[in-house]
């Protein structure tokens, strides 16, 4: 069958199934929901605000918006649903858009908030549950039904299979943030025949870090095959090679080690430990399709890439690892949960909190475990030997945001596509920043005492912690709009909703001359091509950033399903090298991940965005304010977070003086323990569920 016929089917089944999705809740034509939704910001609500809109703005599809106007999605929403919007939405992120409305339900109809705080006020009959009303909504239930661990993941009560809020997906069943690197400074540094040279190098700091990895022996590896096309196992040999970081710091403790001596020492150890596998492209060990690099083999490239900063950008000074925006608590909680993926730490890049499930099949919580703050200590020895950015410990120190264009940073962890587009908006020719592989590390999943050498994301894509729920005192006694605010979640998991709320509308996709959509194959499935004014209007809007894009302008990828398709069209070259060799390595099996799942394993299993907490435990876990307000993720610069706190100032925040004390302090004096109970009992509660779904 060809891609056009392929490509009518498609249209044809999405006009048959949206026509079904409507005609099981019945409404009033031109019903009104007064909408608190949005993303986070003024920017990224339904409706133009006067920044993006200014005078008047023209879009791809031919159209001039005005501030005040509805996005395109939302105009094409409104045509298919026959409702009006009503824009209330403040311009917050989810927690705070729901925290202004929560004591005034009654004036808003459909509300942005947190997963937890929706099922929270929905225990308390503050917000539908929408599972009441499946029957009715049959996309959201067919979704569910061929997505069983999402109906898991957003269960608020296990007793009456309650659901309280629409969840959002950026993506799902799919890797999310990755290691990015300057590859091209790797291979200057690492590649080649004879000894590296240099024309003028500095020393390199006194040694501070101490080796993660085997000091002896071997361990054995599997790596994709370099062409992509298999799996092999290699050998890191220890016994011949020695471990980098203790040959370095022996020969510092000697004497000043310069730049030079440090690369070639570097290379030799490339040589020796892998047997010559990389033969004279040693970059590969980092950059490489084979890539099997661990966390001891980054600190001695960091040295050597700090040291060698003339060689790399012309200047005297580079800095190694550095988050996106260091005046952004946001952006910097981004620096442990890297720190998880070098060191083998569980729950720091969680779905709810800081929770994981364990080989025990118990939950377990990162805060409390000393191995989370030593790991967190090793990652301030980086910093002590100016292996991480002045601006993170430093927020006086030079604007993260300059770093790449100014040819000043190394690498950071952070999402493929938004941070690739650098490729084509600010570096240079020759010059390149990519996605590389996760590293190896000694991870603990229960089947062996001794941890296991593998590679392991926690970065994976679920249920996000954000969603949108119905105010039941703002639909109450008016079946209108409670039945149209269902309909609207409901036609969002359609395969047409699904397609709008992640392109936009049909204006800004690519057509054959019969209406039909010009597809691609992605994953495994047909799906529409971006018209070229729609790519024209990215660049020229947007740098090229899709996100920013579809939230400002089009509407799009704002709540409910965000398909990656649109994404991947408008990712770099350089992006999609890096990211394909990752997804290669996903699906060879040399990068595990959690599962959306109950896996034989627990060890696997992803945690829920949400557990079945009462109001009662939420009431009590809410008086947990330490837990609560010193370890924020959320946005701005006056947020505090104690693991962030760790790298910048080692075990001295908070008045601890090592590991243990600082997790027993979380553990007993700020009620970890009371908090992990409550969501234990929870957990306990949606595994029987789960299992009576069976």
């Amino acid at each position: 069958m060809n891609k056009k016929i392929l490509s009518m089917l498609l249209v044809l089944m999405i006009m048959l199934v949206s026509v079904a999705a409507m005609a099981d809740l019945e409404y009033a034509d031109g019903t009104v929901l007064r909408m608190a939704t949005g993303y986070n910001s003024a920017r990224t609500g339904l409706f133009f605000d006067d920044q993006t809109a200014g005078e008047g703005i023209t879009l791809a599809d031919g159209k001039t918006y005005n501030s005040g106007d509805l996005k395109p999605t939302w105009v094409r929403l409104q045509e298919v649903l026959n409702v009006v919007f009503e824009n209330k939405y403040q311009g917050n992120s989810a927690s705070s858009e729901f925290d202004y409305w929560k004591e005034q339900l009654g004036e808003v109809d459909m509300l942005s908030g947190t997963a937890a705080k929706l099922s929270e006020y929905g225990e308390s009959g503050a917000i539908v549950n929408i599972a009441e009303y499946l029957d009715e909504m049959p996309n959201f239930k067919a979704y569910l039904e061929a997505n069983p661990i999402v109906r898991l993941s957003i269960t608020g009560n296990t007793t009456t299979g309650a659901i309280y809020f629409s969840p959002y997906f950026d993506g799902v069943n799919d890797i999310e943030r990755m290691p990015l690197m300057r590859v091209d400074w790797v291979a200057k540094l690492l590649n080649g025949d004879g000894e590296f040279t240099a024309e003028k190098c500095a020393n390199l700091k006194p040694a501070v870090y101490q080796p993660y990895m085997p000091t002896e022996g071997t361990i054995a590896i599997d790596v994709v095959t370099l062409d992509g096309t298999a799996v092999e196992t290699i050998s890191k040999n220890y016994d011949k090679a020695g471990n980098i970081v203790a040959k370095m710091n022996d020969a510092l403790a000697a004497g000043d080690v310069d730049g030079v001596t440090a690369v070639n020492m570097l290379r030799t150890y490339i040589d020796e430990a892998y047997d010559g596998y990389y033969g004279t492209d040693r970059a590969n060990l980092f950059i490489g399709q084979n890539a099997a690099w661990d966390a001891d083999e980054l600190v001695a490239l960091l040295r050597c890439v700090i040291a060698n900063a003339n060689t790399l950008n012309g200047t005297d000074k580079v800095q190694g690892i550095f988050t996106r925006e260091d005046d952004n608590n946001q952006r910097r909680v981004d620096m442990f949960r890297f720190a998880g993926h070098l060191f083998g730490i569980r729950g720091l890049e969680s779905r709810q909190d800081y929770l994981y499930v364990g080989a025990d099949s118990y939950l377990h919580d990162a805060r409390q475990e000393a191995e989370t703050y030593e790991a967190l200590s090793r990652m301030h020895d980086l910093v002590s030997e100016g292996l991480i950015s002045e601006a993170f410990v430093n927020k006086e120190a030079e604007n993260t945001a300059t770093y790449l264009e100014n040819d000043l940073g190394f690498m950071h962890y952070d999402y493929n596509q938004t941070q690739t587009i650098y490729n084509e908006t600010k570096l240079q020719d020759g010059e390149k920043y990519m996605a590389v592989m996760v590293p190896v590390a000694r991870w603990y999943d229960g089947t062996d005492d001794n941890g296991v050498y593998m590679r392991f994301t926690e970065s994976w894509r679920s249920v996000k912690t954000d969603g949108w729920g119905i105010s039941i005192p703002g639909v109450a006694g008016n079946d209108d709009k409670l039945h149209a605010a269902l309909a609207l979640i409901d036609y969002a998991y359609s395969p047409a909703g699904m397609i709008l709320m992640s392109y936009g509308p049909d204006a800004f996709i690519k057509t054959n001359a019969d209406g039909s959509y010009v597809t691609f194959s992605f994953n495994g499935t047909e799906m529409p091509e971006i018209a070229d004014a729609t790519r024209a209007e990215l660049w020229e809007k947007a740098s090229g950033n899709y996100t920013n894009y579809a939230r400002f302008y089009l509407g799009s990828t704002l709540s409910f399903v965000k398909n990656q398709a649109f994404e991947y069209q408008c990712t770099s070259d350089a992006g999609r090298e890096g990211a394909g060799y990752i997804s290669t390595a996903i699906g060879l099996g040399t990068i595990k991940h959690p599962e959306l799942a109950i896996t034989e394993n627990p060890w696997y299993t992803s945690v829920p965005t949400v557990l079945p907490t009462t109001k009662t435990d939420n009431d009590l876990i809410n008086t947990y304010t330490e837990l609560k307000n010193k370890f924020s993720s959320s946005k701005g610069d006056d947020q505090v977070n104690v693991l962030v706190d760790a790298i910048a100032s080692g075990l001295t925040f908070e008045g601890f003086s090592s590991a243990s004390e600082g997790a027993d302090t979380v553990a007993v004096t700020w009620n970890g323990l009371s908090y992990l109970d409550i969501k234990e009992i929870a957990w306990e509660e949606l595994l029987d569920y789960y299992a009576e779904l069976q």
